[in-house]
C-alpha cells in the first residue's frame, strides 16, 4: 500500500518535538508543519481554489459527511474526483464524517462548553451501534446510515490524497466508561476501514487512523498504540480535548508521546495560532480548522497579538477603524492588503457588501499560510525556541 506516497523528516528541533518534514502525495509534495484550508461541502467559502492557491495555501479539505448526503460520492467520481471537480490540483484530506455525527447529536463542542448543548438545533443522531451511525439528513429528512465501509468508499470516490478511518467523537460529558467503550468502538470501526480501504487502489491515497479516548491518559496511550500497531499511513488525534486551552495542549502533549514519531500526524480541528505553536512543539505536522474562514466572515482580520490588544484577529466591524487608511497589515502582501484600507473593508461589511468577507478571507488565508512558514523556516533555522518564546509557550 501507499506506493505514491511518503513522509521524511527532514529538520527537527532541540528544544521541543518540533519536526520539519516532506509528505509526498500524489497531486504534490506539502511541507509540514502546514495549514489545512477547509473546503467542508466541496467549495471554499467565498473563494475559487484559485485564489486560495495565490493567497499561499498548500493543501485543502473536503468533508465527507456532507458531501456523502449532497451531491454523493458517485457524482464526485463522474467529474473525475474532488480534484477535478473543484479545480485544485495540489494535496488534499478528507475527514471521515465521525466529528460531524458528533455534532449533528450533541449540537458541537462550542455548544458543549456553554452548557447550551441541549438548547442547539434539532438533533439529527438517531443512533450509533456497532454498524455504524444512523441519522436523518438535514438535507432532506431521510434516514441515513454512515457506516465505516461507506465513509471509506465515498472517500475513494471522492480521491483526496490523505483519507480518515471513521470514529465516534464522545461529547465532554461523557464519563471515562462511556469515553473507553467508545473508543474501543471506534478501533473496531478504523479496522473495518482499513479492511475496506484494501479493496480499492491503495497506491493513491493515504489512510489515516485515528486517536481517541477523552481527556484520560491511559486511553489516549491505548488508542495510540492501536493505531501505531496497525497499518495505516498516518495518524489523526481526534476528540475532546478538555475544557480550557491549558488542559488541551496537556492532553495533546500526553498523546503525542505514544505515537509513532515516524509516521505524519494530524491534529483534527484546531486553528488557534497559539494552539498550533504549542502543537507543533509536540510534534504535531498538520491542523485543520474553519477558524479563518469563519472569522473572515464575522469582520475578523488574523493578526499576531501585539497588534490587536492581546488578541489573535480584529474586528472590522469595529467603529475605530471606520476612517483608518491603512492596510490590514502593513508587510503583508496579499490582495486585499496591497489594495484595499481597513475604512474600505469596514465599509462593505457595513453596507452589507458580499466583498468585505471575501478580501478577509484572502487575507487570512496569506496570513496563516505565511504564519506556518515562517515556523517552518525557524525550524530549519534552528530558532523555533525563540516562536516559543515570543508566544508563551513551553517546551514539552
Amino acid at each position: 500500500m501507499y506506493e505514491n506516497l511518503s513522509f521524511k523528516i527532514t529538520h527537527t528541533d532541540s528544544s521541543s518535538w518540533a519536526r520539519c518534514g516532506l509528505l509526498k502525495t500524489p497531486h504534490g509534495t506539502l511541507e509540514t508543519p502546514n495549514f489545512i484550508f477547509c473546503a467542508t461541502k466541496g467549495a471554499m467559502k467565498s473563494l475559487t481554489t484559485q485564489q486560495v492557491k495565490e493567497a499561499g495555501a498548500d493543501i485543502i479539505l473536503c468533508n465527507t459527511y456532507h458531501l456523502f448526503l449532497q451531491p454523493g460520492g458517485g457524482f464526485v467520481q463522474k467529474h473525475g474526483g474532488l480534484h477535478k471537480m473543484l479545480n485544485w490540483n495540489g494535496p488534499m484530506l478528507t475527514d471521515s464524517g465521525g466529528f460531524q455525527i458528533f455534532s449533528f447529536g450533541h449540537g458541537g463542542i462550542s455548544a458543549e462548553l456553554k452548557g447550551t448543548s441541549n438548547q442547539a438545533r434539532p438533533k439529527t443522531l438517531l443512533k450509533i451501534d456497532e454498524t455504524g451511525a444512523t441519522f436523518r439528513s438535514y438535507v432532506d429528512g431521510q434516514v441515513r446510515v454512515l457506516t465505516p465501509e461507506a465513509s471509506i468508499k465515498t472517500q475513494c470516490q471522492l480521491g483526496a490524497d490523505i483519507i480518515l478511518a471513521l470514529d465516534e467523537c464522545a461529547p465532554i460529558r461523557a464519563d471515562k466508561s462511556y469515553n473507553e467503550r467508545s473508543m474501543n468502538l471506534s478501533h473496531r470501526w478504523e479496522l473495518r476501514c482499513l479492511g475496506e480501504f484494501k479493496k480499492y487502489d491503495t497506491s493513491m491515497q493515504a489512510l489515516y487512523g485515528v486517536i481517541q479516548g477523552g481527556v484520560y491518559e491511559d486511553l489516549r496511550k491505548l488508542s495510540a498504540e492501536f493505531v501505531r500497531s496497525n497499518d495505516f499511513f498516518g495518524q489523526a488525534i481526534g476528540g475532546s480535548l478538555g475544557k480550557s486551552k491549558a488542559h488541551m495542549h496537556e492532553i495533546i502533549r500526553l498523546t503525542c508521546q505514544h505515537i509513532d514519531k515516524q509516521r505524519p500526524t494530524h491534529l483534527l480541528g484546531i486553528g488557534g495560532m497559539s494552539d498550533i505553536i504549542n502543537g507543533i512543539a509536540g510534534g504535531i505536522d498538520t491542523f485543520d480548522c474553519v477558524h479563518p474562514m469563519r472569522l473572515a466572515r464575522h469582520g475578523g482580520a488574523l493578526l499576531e497579538p501585539q497588534h490587536c490588544d492581546g488578541k489573535e484577529f480584529i474586528n472590522i466591524k469595529n467603529s475605530k477603524f471606520s476612517g483608518d487608511l491603512s492596510p490590514i497589515q502593513e508587510n503583508c502582501s496579499c490582495y486585499c492588503c496591497k489594495n484595499f484600507t481597513k475604512a474600505y473593508i469596514h465599509y462593505l461589511f457595513k453596507a452589507k457588501e458580499l466583498l468585505g468577507g471575501q478580501l478577509l478571507a484572502i487575507h487570512n488565508t496569506a496570513f496563516m499560510s505565511n504564519f506556518l512558514k515562517e515556523i517552518r523556516a525557524a525550524i530549519k533555522a534552528g530558532a523555533f525556541g525563540s516562536i516559543m518564546k515570543r508566544w508563551n509557550i513551553v517546551a514539552p
